[in-house]
């Protein structure tokens, strides 16, 4: 048993990484800040959104963090709604916490097989 205690963007990023380790959906380092960002910054619009993350430099342009949404919303990790002026977020299905105390329990278990 561990208990750590984290920071908010840490624990965001972690809740991410498991969901993603766990659907088998690959992400790079620079696609998990950049939906951190998002998690943490709740529905934003779409251009608005870019430009912050290449302003923080998770990625080198807001081009490079448009390619990298797009890419997430086919692995259904972000929502896009709207025509002009796109709103996006982090998809609700991946239940990720940002607000409060958050507490992650964790229990997971590998039983080794009996041969017969």
């Amino acid at each position: 048993q561990k208990r750590i205690r984290m920071e908010i963007w840490d624990i965001t990023k972690f809740q991410i990484a498991v969901y993603c380790h766990l659907k088998d959906i690959p992400v790079s380092t620079l696609d998990l800040n950049c939906l951190t960002l998002l998690a943490l910054s709740g529905e934003r619009e779409l251009t608005d959104f870019c430009e912050t993350a290449a302003e923080k430099e998770i990625f080198g342009s807001s081009q490079s963090v448009r390619n990298a949404l797009t890419k997430a919303e086919k692995r259904n990790l972000i929502t896009k709604e709207g025509k002009s002026k796109k709103k996006i977020s982090i998809n609700p299905e991946l239940k990720i916490q940002t607000e409060g105390n958050i507490l992650l329990d964790y229990k997971i278990v590998r039983i080794e097989s009996k041969e017969t």
